[in-house]
């Protein structure tokens, strides 16, 4: 035993050296691991201790402070974005790879393109899109990218990121109050500003050449950021896994769909319904309606994911899909596939995943896109655990 010991200590091979790195692991994480879990406890629950570093106002609150968990890094430790800059889609397309995933938005005659690639590593972008203040926001754990609109009551709002997880959903806070805001939702859920809801506005999540081909003039965030990260890696591989576990979350998954399936949701007059991407390899364009609103929801395979492989350009192909309301100028449209191409039948005219009718008698029109977007059905149902979950009707040619 005593030799055994020696060894142990003194011995400076590599299988005894790694034998004492895991020994005294072991050892500091009996001595320390107690007091860093009271620690991270104390700052879930503690107004006291949150204080130190906040000026929210934790006595006004719609959740118990016991739901929100610390994701890791710190206040401001994923930096947001506040002075983005952008290039041309040209330019882009020497480091962004055609398939992959952007945030695409659009008003006033204008159009950005935000690459997962970059919201990855940043989670907000506080930006102004014409006349239009926007919070670009992508929570990774939950895939969901959601776009705000940054005024509220008159007041210019920027945001950061808490470094805080609720139902594994970033917590987002804006500098002016220091109000914390719940991203997958856009609701105030902690100080100065209870209760206020951030107004969304529609985005489509595209590869980027769906996004060049129906904008050639639009503009794509820069990687010229500001600071130094491995935009085009993925920090979260293999995540979306169809078969992995959500991060952090405590609440018990929605039987209904794999958690980590990939939806896209559509909510109009409190009705919300969500579409499984598993159906799109056999339904890529699906028919529907919801609150009386004539619904198409069009998707197309071959964008890349960015939450899959280490690189983002290795990674697989899935689908992108979008919502939009089917009714144009007085008529409801139908659309089919006709050499892989999304046509209406009325015209022929051919469309695009932004809604966008590119060639035809109806060159030039677009389509409304429906309040919604793409998440892990875990993260949606969490938080809208009495939605609909379309199923397709026999027979039904969609």
């Amino acid at each position: 035993m005593t030799a055994l010991l020696r060894l142990l200590i003194k011995d400076r091979r590599l299988p005894f050296r790694a034998l004492r790195i895991g020994v005294l692991a072991t050892l500091g994480w009996w001595l320390v691991g107690p007091l860093l879990v009271q620690t991270i406890a104390v700052a879930r629950v503690s107004p006291e201790l949150m204080q130190l570093q906040w000026s929210t106002d934790f006595s006004k609150r719609s959740v118990e402070l016991d739901e929100i968990q610390s994701g890791g890094p710190p206040k401001d430790g994923i930096p947001a974005i506040d002075d983005p800059r952008f290039v041309s889609t040209s330019e882009a397309a020497g480091w962004l790879d055609p398939r992959e995933p952007v945030i695409a938005v659009a008003h006033a005659g204008q159009a950005r393109a935000y690459p997962l690639q970059i919201l990855m590593w940043h989670e907000i972008v506080n930006d102004t899109l014409g006349d239009l203040p926007i919070a670009v926001t992508f929570c990774p754990l939950c895939n969901a990218s959601l776009v705000f609109d940054r005024r509220v009551d008159g007041r210019l709002l920027d945001f950061g990121t808490t470094g805080m997880l609720r139902k594994s959903d970033l917590v987002m806070y804006d500098r002016q109050t220091e109000t914390w805001w719940q991203q997958f939702s856009g609701t105030a859920i902690i100080g100065e500003l209870l209760g206020t809801e951030l107004e969304q506005i529609p985005t489509q999540i595209v590869a980027f050449e769906e996004f060049r081909d129906g904008y050639p003039d639009g503009e794509v965030l820069s990687r010229e950021t500001g600071y130094s990260r491995g935009y085009g890696r993925n920090p979260y591989r293999g995540y979306d896994d169809i078969d992995n576990s959500p991060f952090l979350l405590d609440d018990p998954v929605d039987p209904r769909l794999p958690a980590m399936e990939r939806v896209l949701s559509v909510s109009l007059d409190g009705i919300d319904r969500l579409y499984p991407f598993s159906l799109f390899r056999e339904r890529p364009l699906i028919h529907d309606t919801v609150a009386d609103t004539p619904v198409v929801v069009m998707s197309r395979y071959g964008t890349l994911s960015a939450l899959d492989r280490g690189s983002i350009a290795d990674s697989r192909a899935i689908h992108s899909a979008n919502a939009f309301d089917r009714r144009l100028e007085g008529r409801i449209l139908e659309f089919e596939l006709r050499d892989g191409r999304i046509v209406d039948n009325a015209t022929g005219s051919r469309w695009n995943l932004l809604g966008q009718a590119l060639e035809g008698p109806l060159a030039g029109e677009r389509l409304r896109a429906l309040p919604g977007g793409v998440h892990f059905a875990f993260a949606w149902l969490a938080f809208n655990p009495d939605s609909q979950i379309y199923r397709p009707v026999a027979n039904r040619g969609d």
